[in-house]
């Protein structure tokens, strides 16, 4: 056991495990890994400790957390309804990256929710989150455990280079595998509507409960609007660098010679620049050769959906490690996967896009 500053670096063997959970009982902070992306967890129900986590993010308090379960038993003990929509949802996809919203508990204190009458909550599946939850015998509410608006973590490494002396405690279960956050479905209206993204599709969904809408603040954030669901509202995943995407109006879903040929020409006009060596390219394998410099950043094939997001927070932090002031981003397809991590590009990117 390491010590950065007051955080200690935990294995996930069973006695760190047991380790974290006395910190969490205690009422303090301990990021751990999800199937998804690392969690900062603390106790749902306590709102001092709900309060910690937004203090140690520099998180909007308006930004409502998740509450993290290890059973289903439990959502019935945090909503008041539980609809038939929702009891399908949960049989077809938990343990796994899906949340639900569902109307809140009274247990549930509002410095959890952001003032919402309403609960996020999910199942992880990842063995070292459901064993933090089991032993600790607390709901966690996690975000992801970064500092609010930065790339989302997928190492322990980068929970500690945004938390390291603000948080207890990190669980270091290595890097994660789907690397973007949990799908969020809103089941407190007739239609269940996704509020965020993620590695279970709207197809996937529809397959089990019939339609499914997808709320338009996904498409166009709406800076008057009240998030129901975390990073709805606010930019965040931003790396350091001026981040933009440059996609073909005529073919949105691929990476066409006019995208090429334009971030080529937006690498030559930065040559003449102080700069021309910080500008970097977020591309896949197969079209990396097409550009005219060697600051490539890979995030994998733009057939495999699946690698694509498993490396992007990760690429992003990458382009600060190089120092990257100038990033210039592909898009992708914004059917199923591809529209997750679409939506959390766009929102990198503070949405700045140039349509060629």
């Amino acid at each position: 056991m390491d010590e950065i500053l007051n955080t200690k670096v935990l294995s996930d063997c069973e006695d760190d495990i047991s380790v974290a959970a006395s910190i969490l009982k205690s009422g303090g902070l301990v990021a751990f890994p999800t199937e998804t992306v690392y969690g900062l967890g603390g106790d749902a129900l306590s709102s001092s400790a709900a309060g910690a986590i937004y203090a140690a993010k520099g998180r909007p308090s308006d930004n409502p957390l998740i509450v993290h379960i290890c059973d289903t038993s439990s959502v019935y003990e945090l909503a008041k309804k539980v609809p038939e929509n929702a009891k399908l949802l949960m049989e077809a996809f938990w343990p796994g990256p899906l949340t639900i919203i569902l109307p809140k508990a009274d247990i549930v204190p509002d410095t959890t929710t952001g003032g919402l009458d309403t609960v996020a909550i999910r199942m992880p599946s990842h063995p070292a989150a459901l064993s933090l939850i089991r032993e600790s015998g607390v709901y966690i509410a996690a975000p992801s455990a970064n500092s609010s608006g930065r790339p989302s973590p997928t190492t322990a490494k980068h929970v500690s280079d945004d938390l390291k002396g603000k948080i207890d405690a990190i669980i270091d279960g290595g890097a994660v595998g789907i690397g973007i956050e949990s799908t969020i479905v809103d089941l407190t209206g007739d239609i269940p509507t996704i509020l965020r993204p993620g590695y279970i599709t709207k197809r996937m969904l529809e397959e089990i409960v019939g339609p499914v809408s997808i709320d338009p603040a996904i498409i166009e954030p709406d800076p008057n609007l009240r998030p129901k669901a975390p990073g709805m509202k606010y930019t965040h995943y931003s790396p350091s660098g001026d981040l933009t995407i440059i996609e073909d109006t005529s073919h949105p879903d691929k990476v066409t010679d006019n995208v090429i040929n334009k971030i080529n020409q937006l690498i030559r006009d930065n040559n003449s620049t102080s700069e021309s060596s910080k500008v970097y390219v977020l591309t896949t394998g197969d079209n990396a050769p097409k550009y005219d410099t060697g600051n490539i950043i890979l995030l994998g094939d733009s057939s495999d959906g699946v690698t694509v997001a498993a490396r992007l927070y990760s690429a992003l932090r990458e382009c600060d490690d190089k120092g990257a002031k100038i990033i210039l981003s592909e898009s992708f397809n914004r059917d199923e996967l591809g529209g997750a991590i679409m939506n959390r590009l766009l929102k990198a990117a503070g949405h700045k896009v140039i349509y060629v």
